[in-house]
């Protein structure tokens, strides 16, 4: 048996949802901003990544993982063959794959950059976090900087002759960025002078580029307490000339690199501002909406990280599954020629399988509704269209990030488990993929403040609104399904009416309790997700059911697995939340540090 990790990029699902799910090229000729791409512009993007995710970045997974970023008296390194394979993803256009054309970007909508990074994550989650920072960072700077520091920043950004970081963290300041430390005090020539530590800087210092541009956040000295007083700045590793060439190198290095669980390839460090000269983005003290810019982009693209990780996954522990001979199946043999039959004959594994499999297909086409709704908030000339889904943007985001990301972790660890012990052993891949996805549900924003953000800012406060919105939608949609897709018709209005009411009760318990939400949080996003992953797959099915061919039927297949045996979750979650929150909240807190 080849103990070699594969991957082969799903283009055929990854069309399947594009073109017959979403139709894409209707949408995108429909709007004046998109009409320059169609289909096949789509298809030969996506044929590319592939072969640039299984030829480049694949084979440097494993030596990444292990050979690691290495960091020597304030300089840092990253794994052989980084540097060339970074050239080649900078030279063939790829950080500006979704930029403004103005900046030298190819203007490509989310909707297809989404499965342009799926393959990326799924082959080298390290290699890819550097590019991903570059272009959060290019956003921010799109959306809040002058024209003359877009003019100075976002083409060499773009071009990958210089990378971006975001520097948010401090050692004492991780979700509550109202209380950071680090110190922005103008200088006469209208610079700020920065100090301050940052830790968990992604990509915070490296050897791939010829510059770096932090964002970081700061605090003026007159600024308001708390969040309403953070500001926004840049600060290059090497300040930039009047013409555009590199001068001298400012006052921000590296400390000393993270030593982690997983993405060791990527550079996590310690970044410190010793009077390091920044500019400011935008207006003092409202650093915060800026850097949202960049913090949302990038939650979606946790979300796309756990996608990859989950289909590298189910690719290997099919094709093991296959290949390992164990014990006879309880019909019968299935293969009498042979000592004994493959561990597919198991219905543990084939659970084991399909569940991962139905996640994959399910996320991917979420990742795309949710890419969809950010075009139409980026391109479209409707106002109210754009309202609507900005809300949506608003309401899923953090579904995207840590609904994507907890169940992808759950399937990896179903992969894994296929493999039985191997899937402990280094060779087969499979405990780096599970180590390196696991900070895809802390990082951006752990899965529980997602959560929280989920039920609080986006349903309580605005009354059920936002929720309310998406149930219309999926009501309206799931209507027009025929009597022969009743099985997910009745299963997905089902649970927008079981959602609905979830809602309502929350809304009713926050009025009484301060609580309850915060307790309540993780089974809501997790109920939330479940519907939408029922919207998906009735998307799924109303697309198949045009089509004839096996590739089609067992489309329907997984959805009827998907209502069948993962759906019914949605029950428990309602229960727990039912529960109330006193059962978690009555316990004292000397009760946690008490031996029984």
């Amino acid at each position: 048996m080849n103990t070699m990790p594969i991957y082969n990029a799903p283009l055929a699902d990854m069309r399947f949802i594009l073109n017959d799910v979403f139709n894409a090229e209707q949408f995108w000729q429909a709007n004046e901003n998109l009409a320059h791409i169609d289909a096949a512009t789509a298809e030969a993007i996506l044929e590319e990544m592939a072969k640039f995710a299984q030829n480049v970045t694949s084979p440097l997974n494993r030596t990444g993982d292990e050979e690691g970023a290495h960091y020597d008296q304030g300089q840092v390194t990253t794994p052989a063959g980084f540097k060339d394979a970074f050239q080649q993803y900078a030279q063939g256009g790829w950080i500006g794959l979704g930029a403004d054309e103005e900046w030298g970007g190819q203007g490509m909508p989310k909707m297809l950059t989404v499965l342009a990074d799926e393959m990326l994550f799924a082959t080298n989650p390290s290699f890819m976090l550097y590019p991903l920072l570059s272009v959060g960072a290019g956003m921010a700077l799109n959306s809040y900087a002058s024209q003359e520091q877009k003019e100075t920043y976002l083409p060499k950004i773009y071009s990958g002759e210089w990378s971006g970081t975001m520097c948010l963290t401090e050692p004492h300041a991780g979700t509550d960025l109202g209380i950071i430390k680090t110190k922005a005090e103008p200088n006469v020539d209208g610079s700020y002078h920065i100090t301050g530590t940052k830790i968990f800087i992604t990509g915070g210092d490296h050897d791939l580029s010829q510059n770096i541009i932090h964002l970081v956040l700061a605090k003026t000295p007159d600024a308001p307490a708390g969040s309403r007083g953070i500001s926004l700045f840049i600060v290059p590793k090497f300040l930039v000339n009047e013409d555009g060439s590199l001068g001298e190198r400012n006052a921000v290095g590296p400390g000393s690199i993270e030593h982690k669980m997983g993405i060791k390839a990527s550079a996590t460090c310690v970044m410190n501002f010793d009077g390091a000269k920044g500019f400011l983005v935008g207006k003092e003290n409202e650093g915060l909406a800026a850097m949202f810019v960049m913090m949302n982009y990038e939650r979606l693209s946790m979300g796309i990280q756990g996608l990859g990780a989950s289909e590298f996954a189910y690719q290997n522990a099919a094709q093991y599954a296959t290949d390992r001979l164990q014990g006879r199946s309880a019909s019968g043999v299935q293969s009498p020629n042979k000592p004994a039959d493959s561990i597919l004959v198991h219905g543990d594994v084939r659970r084991m399988l399909l569940n991962v499999r139905a996640n994959n297909e399910a996320s991917r086409a979420f990742a795309v509704y949710v890419g969809q709704q950010l075009d139409i908030t980026k391109f479209s000339t409707d106002p109210e269209a754009v309202k609507k889904a900005n809300n949506r943007v608003a309401l899923l985001t953090p579904i995207a990030k840590a609904y994507l990301t907890d169940t992808a972790f759950q399937a990896t660890l179903d992969a894994q488990m296929c493999f039985g012990g191997h899937g402990y052993i280094r060779e087969w891949g499979m405990e780096q993929c599970v180590r390196d996805l696991r900070i895809a549900q802390i990082y951006e924003g752990t899965n529980g403040v997602q959560s929280q953000d989920l039920i609080g800012r986006k349903t309580i406060k605005c009354g059920g609104a936002f929720i309310a919105e998406y149930i219309s939608e999926i009501r309206d949609f799931t209507n027009t399904l025929g009597a022969d897709l009743n099985f997910i018709k009745d299963a997905t209005l089902d649970a927008a009416t079981e959602v609905e009411a979830i809602t309502q009760f929350i809304i009713e318990q926050a009025a009484e309790s301060a609580e309850f939400p915060n307790a309540a949080a993780v089974d809501y996003l997790h109920a939330v997700g479940l519907l939408s992953f029922a919207y998906m797959f009735a998307k799924i099915s109303a697309a198949a059911k045009e089509k004839s061919g096996e590739f089609y039927q067992n489309k329907l297949a997984l959805a009827q697995y998907f209502v069948g045996r993962i759906l019914p979750e949605l029950e428990s979650r309602i229960k727990k939340i039912e529960a109330g929150s006193d059962l978690v909240m009555s316990f004292t807190e000397d009760y946690f540090t008490t031996q029984s």
